[in-house]
């Protein structure tokens, strides 16, 4: 039986893991150390650490997997073809021809679209309207290696990158599950990525997750859903941050009767940042419409609707 090396780390990589382990030998796992999270900074494993604890699969935590331990375990282990979904680390040389099938990588994009670390929630701040999952060969690059198979699928107008994630991250292990046993008995050839349409999705940071409320409206309403949970959409209010969990679009209101030179009427411009109360809903002033919020976590509280909201921040529009 194939002998099989598995590398990843956050709960994209746990169906893959599981397949894989129905399917083949998987002789080893390889994953990012235990972390401390969380206010009181305790150590927490990754999921694949305690999806591999469950299997009884043996397991290393490598903090870089060009350690020589770290690589004298991958020797140790010989595997015929190492399997990667969003472990986090580029491959080394070494590590990429060590098994004889080489390194097959799960990633969730269509690519040479959205290389790199964060191609979910990219493509729902880009607005794109379909994306899917890649099962491509290894090599050196970021994501540049040949793909042996790719599914596209359809991005729901309220998709946050919590849903897509957990779509994509089945979509992905089945696909694996196809698209191995011809790789691996020589049917099927990985095929060099297009050179056009490459674009990447670089890793996101907290400060990212500030909505700016002179951009247009439904950039910021993307933003929302592709931060959703991580890092997560916010606002300033009144010196404390309002963590904006979901959010729509209201068109502008009515103008006066005034025309434009072209005669049609106009719409009247809300102030940037400007809090309203639209259908006893908070809302925000921005570039082309108003953004309405449905579900807020004010600091240090749950999250709660908008409504509830509002029932305690009656200076909200003051």
């Amino acid at each position: 039986m194939t002998r099989i090396v598995f590398m990843g780390s956050p709960d994209f990589a746990l169906p893959a893991l599981r397949a894989l382990a129905g399917a083949y030998e998987v002789v080893g796992v390889v994953t990012q150390p235990d972390r401390a999270s969380g206010r009181g900074r305790e150590l927490k494993a990754p999921p694949v650490k305690l999806l591999a604890l469950e299997l009884g699969i043996p397991f290393i935590q490598p903090e870089k997997l060009r350690q020589p331990e770290a690589v004298r375990q991958l020797r140790e282990w010989n595997p015929d073809l190492i399997v990667v979904a969003a472990f986090g680390q580029i491959l080394r040389p070494e590590v990429l021809e060590l098994p004889r099938f080489g390194c097959v990588n799960v990633h969730a994009s269509v690519l040479p679209r959205w290389r790199g670390a964060a191609p979910i929630p990219a493509a729902i701040l880009a607005g794109d309207e379909e994306t899917g999952v890649t099962i491509m060969k290894m090599d050196q690059g970021l994501d540049t290696g040949p793909i042996l198979a790719q599914r596209v699928i359809r991005i729901h107008p309220d998709e946050t990158a919590g849903s897509l994630f957990q779509t994509l991250s089945a979509l992905g292990a089945n696909l694996l599950l196809d698209t191995l046993p011809d790789y691996l008995s020589g049917k099927r050839i990985p095929q060099p990525q297009p050179e056009e349409g490459v674009t990447y999705a670089p890793m996101l940071k907290k400060e990212q997750g500030r909505l700016d409320f002179t951009r247009e409206v439904n950039e910021l309403e993307r933003q929302i859903r592709a931060f959703n949970p991580w890092p997560g959409a916010f606002m300033d209010f009144d010196g404390t941050m309002l963590k904006i969990h979901r959010a729509h679009v209201a068109p502008l209101p009515a103008g006066d009767r005034e025309t434009s030179r072209r005669g049609r009427a106009g719409t009247r411009e809300v102030e940037a940042g400007k809090r309203l109360v639209i259908q006893n809903q908070p809302a925000v002033g921005a570039r082309g419409g108003i953004l309405v919020l449905d579900e807020v976590q004010p600091a240090g509280k749950k999250p709660m609707s908008g409504r509830s909201f509002l029932s305690g921040a009656r200076h909200w529009a003051s």
